[in-house]
């Protein structure tokens, strides 16, 4: 009845976890600084190790040419935002729009762009150059990417069914999908039902990725996990969003936290960092 429905709805309403907030406030409602994000090319996959002998799988990112090509201001647009743009490309490949699109921002054409929402205190000029020393080694970040493509899948792999029994009396049926239908109320099968179908292929973001090392010579960023992609795919990098994650970013750099709205110009030699041991889990240490 209506009654139990309501019910229902209302457990179900209080188990679901709140979605972190895109406009960047606080559980207390004070607004944090959203910084703008970079475009990376997945070079691959490797293993480092640290200094207790554990082996950490990395993901290598490289930033090429990435600068910033449009800023979106709240009096034009309506919200704060900047666009960037990665990877150099000849001005006969770009149309005639995009191209004086580039010129107008002072920036050669670029193989892709993207926008990143910002708040006011993260502002940079059309022009600005990022490049790794916008993100520090221990912090976290949020990389979105396109999954490697699987084609037509059945069930079993697609969302991982068990599938039908393996013995006898069962002929041919062992990696069947099963009955997705139902009785005459209500005489068709739901919309997004679980079946066999296109998989991979979609945009994803996998948040909460560690900065394990960054490698201002050859713009590099390691990265400790995997990230969605093929090789040579455009990723996009951006800080976390996650609060403790957040929290724990603004603890680096000896409490200074991230740059803001993007590193310097060096003044001294540049060197290659690690994310610090503390950050790390040894697990050789008895007393954790």
């Amino acid at each position: 009845g209506g009654g139990a429905f309501a019910r229902c709805k209302h457990t179900a309403v209080g188990q679901v976890h709140r979605a972190p907030s895109k406009n960047g406030l606080t559980p207390g409602g004070q607004q944090r600084t959203l910084r703008c994000g970079v475009i990376a090319i997945k070079k691959g996959m490797s293993a480092l190790w640290d200094a207790n002998g554990v082996q950490h799988p990395v993901t290598i990112l490289q930033i090429e040419n990435c600068q910033v090509t449009q800023v979106k201001t709240e009096a034009k647009e309506g919200y704060h935002g900047l666009q960037v743009g990665s990877s150099d490309q000849l001005e006969r490949r770009v149309t005639k729009v995009m191209l004086a699109h580039f010129k107008a921002a002072g920036v050669p054409p670029k193989k892709k762009t993207v926008e990143f929402r910002i708040t006011p205190d993260a502002v940079l000029p059309p022009g600005t150059e990022l490049n790794v020393r916008h993100f520090v080694a221990g912090q976290y970040v949020d990389i979105t990417g396109t999954t490697i493509g699987k084609g037509f899948q059945g069930a079993m792999k697609r969302w991982g069914f068990k599938g039908q029994s393996r013995t006898h009396g069962n002929s041919k049926s062992h990696r069947s999908l099963g009955s997705t239908g139902h009785r005459k109320t209500p005489s068709r099968t739901w919309k997004g039902q679980k079946m066999h179908g296109h998989m991979g292929n979609v945009r994803r973001t996998t948040q909460g990725l560690l900065i394990y090392q960054v490698d201002p010579y050859n713009n590099l960023l390691v990265v400790k996990g995997s990230v969605h992609g093929h090789k040579g795919n455009y990723v996009y990098v951006k800080d976390a969003i996650r609060m403790h994650q957040y929290l724990h970013n603004m603890t680096l750099d000896g409490g200074n936290g991230l740059p803001i709205p993007t590193a310097k110009p060096p003044t001294a030699e540049l060197v290659v960092t690690t994310t610090p041991q503390e950050f790390l889990k040894n697990p050789f240490d008895c007393s954790l």
